[in-house]
């Protein structure tokens, strides 16, 4: 392993860690970021379950979006994810930048997330 890959599982591990503190039962708005797509899911973490999940894979958005490794490919996922969240009865949630700074495609996922309804 890498010393980028053990840095950044850090950050992650010491995001997840503040988050469990403050969190009051609410689920986690986890995101993943790749090269070429950008992946979200809403995780209830005392069930165990993911409640809604969206990506730029999706057969819906991909014919939308130009690339899905970009802000406005984000921003879509994130409105996306937030009707499902919503229609799955889930409005407060914790977000999970994992290890991730909050800038570029992450924060225009969370700022299109709010916009759909979700509040964090």
């Amino acid at each position: 392993m890498s010393a980028h890959d053990k840095q950044f599982q850090r950050r992650a591990q010491r995001v997840r860690r503040t988050l469990k503190k403050v969190a009051n039962g609410r689920p986690r708005l986890s995101v993943f970021r790749s090269s070429k797509h950008i992946y979200a899911q809403v995780i209830d973490d005392a069930k165990g379950v993911t409640v809604a999940s969206a990506s730029s894979l999706e057969k819906d958005l991909k014919g939308k979006l130009k690339t899905g490794a970009d802000k406005a490919a984000a921003a879509e996922v994130g409105k996306l994810l937030a009707e499902r969240a919503v229609k799955a009865g889930v409005s407060e949630v914790v977000f999970d930048r994992g290890g991730y700074i909050y800038h570029g495609r992450v924060k225009s996922l969370a700022d299109a997330a709010r916009e759909g309804g979700l509040s964090f």
